[in-house]
């Protein structure tokens, strides 16, 4: 009897369909066991790799960690598992740079299963009330004084790792360049954020996307969020209140930040083709256009996005956010940005909350980049 272990992340657009597939893949693969166990939306994004990947055969993993992954080879490369037909399948049928985002050094070392990115959501039935979708962020500004008149907000999640997410979105980063975000963007940036937080809902600072799209729900007072994770689960509930999702109000060409997740077979498991195996079952078009979608999950191909079937069962969900998705910026991904990355977001989010001047932010931000770059920290002259 071979078993596969598998660690995902704690929320059901993740575990649900991973949980789906086990009875119908193990019926058709006798002889085999998969348990999925779960951890935190943290851990999943910034937490540490090294102590789970000798328990686990399979993590599903956000992309930053591929830099480290690739530098350590801490994972098994999909590349000799693959035949060119399959390799090139794939690429083609990824979502924006979701299939990119998981290879380095040449080599591919996750596959994608989920994606995501950054998009706008709202209440249908309250923002009706008022207007039509934002598509700038004038119209937005404009769309939260009048909410605000109403005794009602505009939503903005900015914990830490989200308002690190809402810099990059805004900041238009370059990555090879000698200011990862120049200052005068990230003056910018700051601003427009500032002025969207005056008109959000007082908890937004404490909001990850899931905290707020879970008040929207419950309550009547939040009526549009400009920039937020999307979560297909709360665009396909059949009763009110639900939430519609669309693209974000930046020009077209600008996107937003790519999330998602990779699935990725730990270089340490003893199975490790019956792994392989089983990961690309869940990423195949076929599955996740079908009970993937179906049981919760945001699937990564690009046919289940375009497929009429997947919209009607998503209120449109994926077809009023791909052109943000296909746009959307990839985090850089060598060896240490999740540790610059971790170590950057609660300045991000005391400049959004007025409490750090924006210069202060660029200046540490610029800093803390150069050094991961390079490997040490910058000795301050005096």
């Amino acid at each position: 009897m071979t078993r596969l272990r598998g660690l995902a992340w704690d929320h059901r657009r993740c575990w649900g369909p991973l949980d789906a597939s086990i009875e119908t893949y193990c019926s058709d693969n006798p002889g085999l066991e998969i348990e999925w166990d779960r951890r935190s939306l943290y851990e999943f994004g910034e937490g540490v790799l090294g102590p789970v990947l000798g328990t686990y055969d399979l993590i599903v993993f956000d992309h930053p960690f591929i830099g480290d992954i690739a530098d350590g080879e801490l994972m098994v490369p999909f590349d000799g598992y693959l035949s060119v037909e399959q390799r090139r399948f794939f690429e083609h049928d990824s979502v924006g740079a979701s299939w990119r985002s998981y290879a380095r050094n040449g080599r591919q070392w996750a596959l994608p299963i989920d994606a995501a990115c950054q998009v706008a959501s709202y209440r249908p039935d309250l923002l009706e009330r008022y207007a039509a979708v934002p598509t700038t962020h004038e119209e937005v500004l404009e769309l939260g004084r009048r909410v605000r008149k109403d005794g009602k907000w505009l939503g903005l999640p900015f914990v830490p790792t989200d308002a690190m997410c809402l810099l990059l979105t805004l900041g238009h980063p370059q990555e090879n360049g000698e200011e990862f975000i120049a200052r005068d963007k990230v003056e910018q940036a700051v601003a427009q954020l500032r002025q969207l937080a005056e008109l959000s809902h007082p908890s937004s600072s404490k909001w990850n996307p899931i905290r707020c799209y879970d008040h929207m729900i419950a309550h009547d007072d939040v009526v549009y969020v400009p920039f937020a994770f999307g979560y297909v689960n709360y665009a396909s509930n059949a009763d009110r209140p639900y939430l519609r999702f669309a693209d974000v109000p930046t020009p077209r060409s600008a996107g937003a930040l790519l999330g998602g997740a990779g699935i990725g077979v730990s270089a340490q498991s003893k199975h490790r083709q019956a792994a392989i195996d089983y990961a690309l079952f869940l990423c195949s078009p076929g599955y996740q256009r079908g009970d993937y979608v179906k049981s919760g999950g945001q699937p990564e191909s690009l046919a289940a996005w375009k497929d009429a079937e997947v919209n009607d069962l998503s209120g449109n969900f994926f077809s009023s956010t791909l052109a943000t998705i296909e746009a959307s910026y990839l985090r850089p991904t060598h060896p240490g940005f999740i540790t610059f990355f971790r170590e950057c977001a609660p300045h991000a989010a005391a400049a959004i909350a007025g409490g750090m001047p924006a210069t202060e932010l660029a200046d540490r931000l610029n800093r803390l980049y150069r050094e991961t770059r390079r490997g040490q920290p910058e000795r301050s002259v005096a």
